[in-house]
This record gives C-alpha cells, structure tokens and sequence, in this order.
C-alpha cells in the first residue's frame, strides 16, 4: 500500500531542511548569478546578437536559470542523505514503513522544489538586467522538473556511493561543473570548431539548456523535439540509477 500520509512528512520534512538555511540555500545561488550577469553585462553588453533577434545578455539569462537549478537540486538529495548516513540517523528513514519509490519520490521531490524556486528567483533577478517575457511557460515548468529531477536523482546515486564529503565534492566538480559549463550557458554551439559542436551534442545538460531557451525565448539551437526527448531520457535514467541503488540497499543496509 502507497503509504501517502509518510512520503508527505518526509517529502515536507526534506523542504523544510532547505527553507531554514533559506540564505545559503536559494539566496546565494540567485546572487552568484546576479553576479554573472554585472560582469557580463558589463564586458559584452547587449550589442552581441547570439541566435535571430536575441541578443548576448538575453541569451544567457536561461541558460544561468538551468545551471543554477542543476547545481542546487543535486546539492539538495546529496548533502541530505550522505549526512543523514554520516550521523547515523538514516535508519529511522529506512525502519520507517517506506518503499524505496517513496524514498525517491521524498528525495528528488525536494530538489524538484529547491530547483524551481531557486530557477524562479534567477528569472526574477534577471528581469532587472533584460525584458524576459516566458514564450511557452509551461513547457519551461516540464523542462525544470526534468533538469531538477535527473540532478536530483544523481544526486542520490552520488549521496549512496560516497564514503566521504570528498567523493561528493569531486562528482559536484569534475562532473555537474563541467558538464553544465559546456552545455551552451555562455555560447551557441554555432561558435565552436566542428570537434568540439560535435562532443557538445553528446552532453545532455546542452539539451536541457537549448530546450529551455527555446520555452523562454522561442529560439534555439535544434528543435524542441530532441531536446524534450534527452530531458526525458536522462530523467528516467538517472531515476532508474538511484531507484536501483535503494533496491540493492549499497551503503544504507548492511
């Protein structure tokens, strides 16, 4: 039996822990980001056309809103679950009656949450620097709970197989870091020598940055299409990492 009432006080509980350190939590990333664009604003400015009628400062505000959800989701599952499991208090989590789809569901949708709120405060900062007015709102609300999703599922997996805070830094640093600085954020595809365009489709953070940019701006890179369909792929495939990493119980059982 789906035990709703548990995955609520868990799934509340895990937003809770965020909100508390609200300032280093969703405030500071909105200000790292304010901070990309005081620089770039004021070495580039706006005279720079990016992609047909879009120019450089509007170009990077979505790209800044995805990679500061990704960031601040996998921070979210990770340093929740890798402390509770450094304190020893995981296994009040894991005696209480959940499955481990409701384990997952609580985690990742905490993250989906402190994602999304921290992708809102971004745009609201933004709107100070460029006119940003969201072409298909809804479709950016699907691509935000996929970008927030996969991270937030990667960031169980990571949560799960690290032995200390350093394999948690170095997932954060040689992979989410890397992966989302040459995902597009700061350039088009189009200015890169044909290797490197070639190696950047095969990163899926530069779907989940074009797709994004095209809900918000109705321009992209290529099509809405793939970019919906490698969302969806890496979401299901991260979430199938962690959810089978629970099932095994690696790290958290025995």
């Amino acid at each position: 039996m789906f035990n709703l009432h548990g995955l609520y006080i868990l799934f509340a509980r895990e937003v809770w822990r965020f909100l508390k350190v609200s300032i280093q939590t969703l405030l500071t990333p909105v200000i790292t980001v304010l901070l990309y664009l005081l620089v770039f604003s004021s070495v580039i400015g706006d005279g720079r056309q990016m992609l047909p009628g879009i120019d450089y400062l509007t170009f990077l505000v979505p790209g800044l809103m995805v990679m500061a959800m990704l960031q601040n989701a996998f921070a979210n599952s990770s340093s929740s679950l890798f402390q509770s499991r450094l304190n020893g208090n995981v296994i009040f989590v894991l005696l209480a009656p959940f499955s481990n789809f409701e384990l997952y569901l609580a985690f990742v949708g905490a993250s989906v949450v402190r994602g999304v709120l921290v992708g809102f405060g971004v745009w609201l900062t933004a709107l100070n620097f460029v006119s940003l007015t969201l072409h298909h709102p809804l479709l950016a609300l699907l691509l935000a709970f996929f970008c927030s999703g996969a991270l937030g599922a990667l960031g169980l997996v990571a949560a799960i197989m690290a032995d200390k805070w350093d394999h948690i830094a170095a997932f954060q640093n040689f992979v989410i870091v890397p992966f989302s600085f040459l995902s597009g954020v700061f350039f088009a595809l189009a200015d890169l020598p044909p290797f490197w365009r070639q190696v950047s489709y095969l990163n899926p953070f530069f779907y989940l940055v074009d797709g994004f940019r095209r809900a918000c701006l109705g321009v992209s890179e290529v099509g809405f299409g793939p970019s919906l369909l490698v969302a969806l792929g890496f979401f299901l495939l991260s979430s199938t990492w962690a959810l089978w990493l629970l099932h095994k119980g690696c790290n958290l059982r025995g």
